[in-house]
């Protein structure tokens, strides 16, 4: 692994420690690299901000870990791991929800959620004639409902265990990909 990954790896981790313990406002770029015994020059060396790095966290660690969920028939494997990965990043996440970062896990959750959907509306249309502007319309409109659904198990305590949230929403969604993609070729 380069050395510029192994850095900003040592900096993400220092980064989600701190956030266990103390709310994201209050931590500073001086007690992130004391943690890892880095200095300052070569945090911002690799980032911009704090926000920089919460933002790399998102991408890296759960985007990634995505990539081969985009089917209709894996989506919901896809899901879950966005809940197991919240699940076990617990004190960070929250930590990032209610923070001035929460554009960053709104960001993260909406890309990965869109990116993943926009890979099944695909494959569901592809012996349709759909506009691109309709699908992309689509899978919008499912990623903003999947976040809605995580933001809120997040904020209620993240009791309800994330297979039975994904069964839920895999049985309102059970068909609607391919009738509502009919319904946009006919508009054609």
């Amino acid at each position: 692994m380069p050395r510029s990954s192994l850095t900003k790896k040592a900096l993400a981790t220092s980064l989600k420690r701190l956030m266990e313990k103390f709310p994201l406002h209050k931590i500073k770029v001086q007690e992130i690299v004391d943690d890892c015994e880095l200095n300052r020059q070569t945090f911002y060396y690799h980032f911009q901000d704090i926000y920089a790095l919460l933002g790399w966290i998102y991408t890296t660690e759960a985007v990634e870990s995505i990539a081969n969920y985009k089917t209709y028939t894996t989506w919901e494997d896809g899901f879950l791991k966005i809940f197991l990965y919240i699940g076990k990043n617990k004190a960070f996440c929250l930590n990032t929800l209610n923070s001035l970062g929460r554009d960053h896990l709104d960001t993260f959750l909406h890309s990965i959620a869109f990116e993943l959907l926009m890979g099944v509306v695909t494959e569901v249309s592809q012996d349709m004639k759909v506009k691109d502007e309709d699908k992309k319309f689509m899978a919008d409109f499912y990623a903003l409902a999947f976040i809605g659904l995580v933001i809120q198990w997040m904020k209620t305590g993240m009791k309800e265990k994330p297979e039975v949230i994904i069964e839920k929403l895999s049985e309102l969604v059970e068909g609607n990909f391919a009738s509502a993609l009919q319904r946009y070729e006919k508009r054609m």
